[in-house]
Formats: structure tokens, C-alpha cells, sequence
């Protein structure tokens, strides 16, 4: 008993430009005979009784030929018939036949349709020159539309089974009305003893048995078809963000859904030779140099290749042996997952889904609050790319609010906002203060983001006293100036930049090794230690400074009591009325080994 499944048609969808838009020269009653010529084009995908077969159809196009003046057309090439739909057929030799046959949608919703008509009698194919049974069959289904057995659309893994079906011949007709899309065909005459896809168990669903901020762990129960048909089955977990699917090829269309399709290239532009190529039209080389699809112009450099590229799936598809618990990692907090096993047969490839599920991560832990206490510095500290949350209410009314924010280390972002407005959003390094206006009974809500370069430290402080200074005032350059041609074998000379704010400056002085580089002192940087984390012996003097005019507000100093040739880090604080401290840049010096 046998059953031969054919594709009939094949259906090109060829973009062809208006006006002086041709299709490279070719003779087009020679293409049509060889189309039907079986020699050129002959039924490569006939497949025996109980195998499963893939397909890809084009979007079917209602309007056959249509010009539209000043726009392009889309011309469908078919050997025969009026309809570019695929056809499939098959027969049934004997009546009272089990049959059994299913259409696996993959990346688009199908319409098809199973008909049936009776087999000729004089179909025995035995004289010499005559047609086999198959292709007298499928001549005749152009005329004869038959019976209809069965219609479906959707995107479903949908079957049409029958316990007793009468010989003849079967046609399958599908269509993708969306977009180009791939299918797959199975069909039997014994789907009793077959048994081609995994078997489900009573129980088909996926359950969530734990969940955490960033993982799922997933059960479900095991397909009989390894244990009871002894059968090599293995789970393929998928994870995505957009919904479940409901066959394996489908995730797998959908995960090669980032391939580059033609489409078609906008009125006046010229087509690339490579694009013909991709539907087996003569190359560039066959075409010739100076030969051109827009008339007579040569092409030169005004080939044009147009590609819709589509973003990458954000899909996983995990598969994971015969176990039947698998927790999915690596997941984002509070994001809504869907989830979908699939019991793959390893030696035919063919699978079945489970019943999909979908779940929500937890929240990342709240924060505990920092509450700002109005005056009174606060110290934070963020882990690397980390944030914090400080809350400033006010208890008394007020016209001005000020921030005094000092990031210890690299930059930091900081937000402001008051009542949920948003107020303030910038970068900070250093000492920086925000003035910002009141509202009675205000609430601030402060975060502050830390560097992606590692953990930052900060000191802050909300303030409804505007005059009141807690940080000293510093310079825009904070760095340490060495001046060279005063450098001895026992000092060096140095100087930096003060304010219009009479300060307090303390200078320390450390030996380190002459191995010591300025990479060591970028990463020993921290502006919030102060003097009180110094050992006496490294300190050389304190003394106030401050100038009117800012273009005169430097300082030098010369450091003395150093040893030859030896390497010595310089360190200036600045001292606030607050008696909060910060670090100017620390300068490496090296004092002359001869002199």
C-alpha cells in the first residue's frame, strides 16, 4: 500500500521595474516548456509513505501582473493552471486505508486544504510513452477540483486523520496569505504503527516549581514515547520575551529570523546582477561588464543592492538531554518570560510542544533609604555600576534647597527629583554644589549612579542654609604643578591653585619606590581621605592662603629634607571652616641623583 507525496507547482515571485526596468534577455516559451519539462524540472521532493517533508511558500499575491504606471510589479511564473498555489499529492491505492496527515505552520498562519478525487481506471501507466499514474493524476487535478475533506487556517499544528479512506487521489493545497513562510508535511497510511512525533503525556503542561530574581526552575512531566516506546528522545527548552510557540520550527524560523531577503528596490534605482543571481538568473559574469538592467547605461558604480534586515531575535533555545527539571539563568528582574519544552525524537528530527508557560521574575531587593539630615554630611558608597537612593524632607519651610555632592573617585550621575519632577540630572567629579529652589513641605528623592569603572564613594550634604559651607571652595584645576629646573638632590619645588576663599592647606610628603608609576597613584586617588589618615612624619607644613584676584590665586612651595635620587609622592588637602577635607591630585616628584 503505498502513498507518493509530490509538490506540483513552483511559484517565483520576481520584482521586475516599469518603463525601462526589464528582466535579463531570455526566452521566455523555452522557460515555460523547460518548467515542464521533468528532465530540468522534475518532482525532487516526492517522499515515500510515513516521512516528513519541508516547504517554503512564497505570500500569495490575489493580483496576477498588474502594472501600475511609475511603480513596479511583481510577476508570478507558473507552469500551468490559473492558481500559484502549492499543491501536493498523493494516492491511495487501496479503499479502507488509514490515512493521517499534518501541516506544521512555522513562522506565518496557513490556509490549506485536502481534497480528494477518485482514480481512473485506465490509470495503469503500463504502455509504452503513456504517464505514470501520479502525473495522469495530478494533469487531471487542474480540471477537476474533487471532494473537499478537510480546510484549516491558522497557526496550529493541525492534522486530518481518518480510520477508512477510500482510494484516490489526495491533494494538499496550502497557502501563506502574511508572508514568505516555511511548513511542514507529514502524511501516512499507517499512523497507528508510525507514531512519527513524540508522544505527549496526560499531563502536557509546563509547571514554574521555583523562581528567583533572575532564574526559573521548570518541570514537566516525561514523554512516554522514550520510556514505554524506547524511542532516543531529548527537551529542548525555549525562553523568549513575546509569547509561546507552538512548534519547534517555528522557534527555529524565528531565531533565523535576522537573515538578510531581497526586496524590492525603490522606482529609478538600478538592480544588482547579484540579487538575479539569488533566484538563478545569470550572474554579472554572464551578463557582461557594460551590460545594464535600465536600458543602455552602462552600470558602472551605481549598482544598488537593497536589503531588509531584520533586528536578532531575542530567543534561547536550550536542549538539554532526557532530563525533565531545567533551570533557565542568566534572567533580567522583573521581566515577563515565556517559556516552552518541546520532546524531540534525535533519530527523525520530529518533535512535539509541550504546553508552554509564562512567568515574571522578581524585583531586584529594595534599597534601604538613606535619609539626609538637613546640615549634616552623609557618607555613601555605591558598588561598581550601582545605585543609591537618599531622601531630604525638609522640616521647616524654605526658598532654597543646596546639594553639596563630593564623588571620593570617578564621576558619579546624580538625579534630583522633588515631588517626582525631575529637577537635576548631570555628572559629578569632585566637589560640586546644586542650588536648587524650594517648595513648602517637599519631599527630594536623590539617586546617585555609580561608575562603571569600579565602587565609588561620596560624601553629601542637603542643606535649607544656603551660607553655610561645609566643603572648602576649590579651584577648577586641582592638580599639582613640579617645577623642574628647581628640582636639587635634596628638595623640590611645587605650586597649585587657590580661591577667593581664605583656606587652610596642609602638604604630606611620602617615599615610595622608584617601580611606583602614576597608574599606582590613579588607583590610590581618593579625594575624601583627609590629613587624619596621614602619619605625622610624612607631614611638612599647613598654612592659609587665599587671594582676591583669582588670575593671581597660586601658591608655591618648596619641600626640603629629601634624600638623592628617591621618588616622593606630594599630597595638598584643603581644609574647609567645616573641617571637612579635600585631596588636591597627588604629584610623583624624583629628586636629582647628582648634583
Amino acid at each position: 500500500m503505498g502513498l507518493l507525496l509530490a509538490p506540483l507547482r513552483l511559484c517565483l515571485l520576481l520584482a521586475v521595474g516599469t518603463g525601462a526596468q526589464k528582466l535579463p534577455t531570455r526566452d521566455e516559451e523555452l522557460f515555460q516548456m523547460q518548467v515542464r519539462d521533468k528532465a530540468l524540472f522534475h518532482d525532487s521532493s516526492v517522499v515515500p509513505d510515513g516521512a516528513e517533508i519541508s516547504g517554503y511558500l512564497f505570500r500569495d499575491t490575489p493580483k496576477r501582473g498588474s502594472r501600475t504606471p511609475g511603480s513596479l510589479r511583481r510577476v508570478r511564473l507558473t507552469p500551468a493552471g490559473p492558481s500559484c498555489l502549492p499543491r501536493y499529492y498523493f494516492v491511495v491505492e487501496e479503499d479502507n486505508t488509514p490515512l493521517s496527515v499534518t501541516v506544521t505552520p512555522c513562522d506565518a498562519p496557513l490556509e490549506w486544504k485536502l481534497t480528494l478525487q477518485e482514480l481512473p481506471e485506465e490509470s495503469s501507466g503500463e504502455s509504452s510513452g503513456e504517464p505514470e499514474p501520479l502525473d495522469q493524476q495530478k494533469q487531471q487535478a487542474t480540471a477537476d477540483e474533487g471532494t473537499e475533506l478537510f480546510t484549516y487556517k491558522g497557526n496550529d499544528v493541525e492534522s486530518y486523520v481518518a480510520t477508512s479512506s477510500p482510494s484516490g487521489l489526495y491533494q494538499l493545497e496550502i497557502l501563506s496569505t502574511e508572508k514568505d513562510s516555511s511548513f511542514k508535511v507529514y502524511a501516512t497510511t499507517t499512523p497507528e504503527s508510525d507514531q512519527p512525533y513524540p508522544e505527549l503525556p496526560f499531563d502536557p503542561r509546563v509547571d514554574v516549581t521555583s523562581m528567583g530574581r533572575t532564574t526559573v526552575t521548570l518541570a514537566w512531566k516525561p514523554t512516554p514515547t522514550g520510556s514505554r516506546m524506547k524511542q532516543p528522545v531529548q527537551y529542548c527548552v525555549v525562553v523568549n520575551k513575546e509569547h509561546n510557540f507552538k512548534s519547534l520550527c517555528a522557534v527555529e524560523a524565528k531565531i533565523g529570523a535576522d537573515d538578510s531577503f531581497m526586496v524590492a528596490p525603490k522606482p529609478g534605482l538600478d538592480f544588482s546582477p547579484f540579487d538575479f543571481g539569488h533566484f538563478g538568473f545569470p550572474s554579472e559574469n554572464d551578463l557582461g561588464k557594460g551590460r545594464s538592467f535600465a536600458g543602455n547605461k552602462p552600470l558602472g558604480n551605481k549598482v544598488s543592492r537593497s536589503y531588509a534586515t531584520k533586528p536578532k531575535a531575542d530567543i534561547q533555545k536550550m536542549c538539554i538531554g532526557n532530563k525533565n527539571i531545567f533551570t533557565v539563568a542568566h534572567l533580567k528582574p522583573d521581566t515577563q518570560y515565556y517559556f516552552d519544552v518541546f520532546a524531540v525524537n534525535i533519530v527523525t528530527n520530529t518533535s512535539t510542544a509541550y504546553v508552554g508557560t509564562f512567568a515574571r521574575t522578581k524585583e531586584e531587593a529594595k534599597q534601604k533609604m538613606v535619609e539626609l539630615k538637613d546640615g549634616k554630611v552623609s557618607d555613601v558608597f555605591i558598588k561598581r555600576k550601582g545605585s543609591k537612593f537618599l531622601r531630604f524632607a525638609p522640616v521647616s519651610s524654605h526658598q532654597k534647597v543646596t546639594f553639596y555632592v563630593h564623588s571620593c573617585l570617578d564621576a558619579v550621575q546624580i538625579q534630583v527629583r522633588r515631588d517626582g519632577k525631575l529637577l537635576l540630572s548631570q555628572n559629578v567629579e569632585g566637589v560640586r554644589q546644586f542650588q536648587l529652589r524650594g517648595k513648602a513641605k517637599a519631599k527630594y528623592l536623590v539617586r546617585l549612579r555609580g561608575s562603571r569603572k569600579g565602587a565609588s564613594m561620596l560624601k553629601v550634604l542637603a542643606s535649607t542654609r544656603p551660607n553655610k559651607q561645609p566643603f572648602p571652595s576649590l579651584p577648577e584645576d586641582t592638580r599639582i604643578k613640579a617645577f623642574d629646573k628647581l628640582r636639587t638632590c635634596t628638595s623640590a619645588t611645587v605650586a597649585w591653585l587657590g580661591t577667593q576663599e581664605r583656606n587652610k592647606f596642609c602638604v604630606y610628603r611620602r617615599e615610595v619606590d622608584d617601580s611606583y608609576s602614576e597608574e599606582h597613584r590613579r588607583r590610590e586617588q581618593n579625594q575624601c581621605t583627609g590629613p587624619e589618615t596621614r602619619k605625622k612624619s610624612e607631614k611638612v607644613l599647613c598654612k592659609y592662603f587665599h587671594s582676591p584676584n583669582l588670575q593671581k590665586a597660586v601658591t608655591t612651595e618648596t619641600i626640603k629634607g629629601l634624600e638623592p635620587g628617591k621618588s616622593y609622592l606630594l599630597d595638598v588637602y584643603v581644609v574647609g571652616h567645616g573641617g571637612h577635607s579635600v585631596k588636591y591630585q597627588s604629584k610623583l616628584v624624583k629628586t636629582r641623583k647628582f648634583c
